[in-house]
């Protein structure tokens, strides 16, 4: 089974990983395109970019817009049969790819999920209990049926995109609805097990307790939103 891939990776400010992520997809991949959106980067990701020499890297460059619109640019700019999405500060989870496109023989989407056996997370302790709160919240408004809403690193048979209408607003809450409108349309989804390694220091999303609560109102609205929506 050699069916094309393309990875969506959005980007800003990621000068100290951009290069080892894109150099590790293509290194384990067969038959794989990577399609960067970057958010107007001002440390030099663009540069760094810019002087990779591969044809099948595609770069795409704009003011900030947030994760929903660089996912659906990089989904209508991409070709492959299976499209995946994985954070660009997060090289050494390239490997699980392998395993992912195998078990898309039998499923529709894969996902990396912490919140499944053998499945963690290393972050913070305040990013850890956001994240399981806001988690919880989801399976007690939306459905039990997935585990891990927030993980966001999958890969999926393109052809099943249709079921979730694109989501061209929100920051990392756009994937709940994401999830959400696959598994209603009838899509399989499978997770697997992954431990998220710790914040890098200095890391953009490493932020304060001020932050995380704005974030919090603005995932619970979302999801209320998603679930009492009349479609």
């Amino acid at each position: 089974m050699n069916e094309k891939i393309s990875i969506i990776l959005s980007t800003y400010n990621e000068k100290e990983s951009i290069e080892k992520i894109i150099n590790k997809i293509f290194n384990q991949l067969e038959n794989t395109e990577i399609i960067v959106v970057d958010d107007n980067s001002n440390d030099g990701t663009l540069d760094i970019l810019k002087k990779i020499d591969n044809k099948n890297l595609k770069i795409f460059s704009r003011q900030s817009r947030g994760l929903a619109s660089a996912f659906l640019l990089g989904m209508i700019n991409s070709s492959g049969q299976y499209v995946g999405w994985i954070d660009s500060n997060m090289p050494q989870l390239v490997s699980f790819f392998d395993e992912m496109k195998k078990k898309l023989e039998t499923n529709d989407l894969v996902l990396l999920s912490r919140y499944v056996e053998g499945g963690g997370d290393q972050r913070s302790s305040l990013r850890v209990l956001s994240s399981k709160l806001i988690n919880f919240f989801c399976r007690l408004v939306l459905t039990n049926q997935i585990k891990d809403y927030t993980s966001s690193i999958f890969l999926m048979h393109r052809s099943k995109l249709d079921l979730a209408v694109p989501i061209a607003y929100g920051h990392g809450e756009f994937f709940i609805e994401f999830l959400y409108k696959l598994n209603k349309g009838g899509a399989k989804i499978c997770e697997l097990p992954y431990v998220q390694p710790p914040d890098v220091e200095g890391s953009k999303t490493a932020s304060s307790i001020f932050r995380f609560i704005k974030l919090g109102i603005d995932y619970i609205i979302r999801i209320l939103i998603i679930r009492f929506r009349k479609n």
